[in-house]
């Protein structure tokens, strides 16, 4: 019993040791870990404390940055909403099917089954003449001017609704012509063209928002860089002892790649704050100038989605900026 004893204890102590030994090696682990973390979080308040105490330069920059990066993020905003009214009216665009004279009213109801029928069709409605002569003589005020007339001159209409599919491009125009080759049509009318011009200005547009959109991402990284480089020149001293002290580089340049960060996010924030200013002060003569043409038009502003991606953008282009500017300044300084 007391051998039994002896090994269970043994067994018991070889344990907690192994769990000692275990805990021991990942204890600078974890304190490696969280001193890493500590000085990330210093680095981080000291950047932003150092920018809080030059207001006036900080705003500055960040005034710039918003304005750089307001610019296309509205003009994209402005050509979303414009090609949302277009694809609204294409979608409810219709084709005209003007019946010819000798076609009777039974003839032009078997014309819209037989229309109905195809593929390309979503729905056909059909105008009786009697019913558009009606119509036309309650809403023109010509109904005396109508009555000197022999007969109805309009003849009998179908509108066709095409599906989704075929309401633009080479779709659009194969139904076209496949509608003019139909027995018993005298002409086929479609107003699509200004709504494909339309699209071509709106593509050619966005391409040039995209162009601008990049420029402007450039000059505001060149606008950090140059910010960051007199940064580090001011701190010269600093980079000199901690290189002295043997500070690496990432070290070094961990505090000015903060600092980036800092810029691109002020910079967003104020971007964010033009863009709803903007859209506040345009809305009310944007809704009156709608309502006037009884257009759905509408500015939309930026939607939870698309200000995180803003605000990262921001910070990404800071600190994008920021690295430019560490990479090619701080190789120059080195102890001599």
């Amino acid at each position: 019993m007391s051998n039994r004893r002896q090994s269970s204890d043994r067994s018991g102590s070889s344990r907690s040791a192994v769990r000692r030994g275990a805990n021991r090696s990942g204890a600078p682990i974890r304190q490696a870990v969280e001193s890493y973390l500590s000085h990330h979080r210093k680095v981080a308040r000291d950047s932003g404390r150092r920018l809080l105490q030059v207001p006036v330069a900080s705003l500055m920059t960040w005034t710039v940055m918003g304005v750089a990066l307001a610019l296309p993020v509205g003009l994209m905003l402005l050509l979303a909403s414009l090609q949302g009214v277009s694809a609204g009216w294409e979608s409810a665009a219709r084709v005209t099917l003007y019946l010819a004279d000798e076609v009777s009213l039974e003839d032009a109801r078997g014309l819209r089954l037989e229309v109905a029928g195809r593929e390309q069709v979503a729905e056909v409605e059909l105008i009786d003449k009697n019913a558009a002569l009606e119509e036309f003589r309650a809403s023109s005020g010509l109904s005396e001017a109508l009555d000197y007339l022999e007969g109805n001159p309009l003849p009998h209409t179908l509108l066709v609704t095409p599906v989704e599919t075929s309401r633009s491009g080479a779709a659009m125009q194969k139904m076209l012509t496949a509608l003019e080759e139909t027995r018993g049509v005298a002409r086929v009318q479609v107003d699509l063209g200004w709504l494909q011009r339309l699209s071509a200005i709106t593509d050619l547009l966005g391409r040039g928002v995209w162009a601008l959109a990049i420029l402007l991402a450039v000059a505001v990284i060149l606008v950090i860089g140059n910010t960051i480089r007199l940064a580090i020149e001011s701190r010269r001293d600093e980079i000199l002892v901690a290189r002295l002290v043997g500070g690496t580089d990432a070290f070094v340049r961990r505090p000015f790649l903060y600092t980036g960060v800092w810029f691109g996010l002020g910079g967003g924030i104020v971007a964010f704050v033009l863009l709803q200013l903007t859209l506040w002060w345009l809305s009310g003569p944007v809704e009156r100038l709608a309502g006037l043409y009884r257009s759905n038009f509408s500015l939309d502003g930026l939607s939870l989605e698309g200000s995180f991606l803003l605000l990262l953008s921001a910070v990404v282009f800071g600190w994008l900026g920021a690295w430019l500017a560490v990479k090619r300044h701080l190789d120059a300084i080195e102890p001599g």
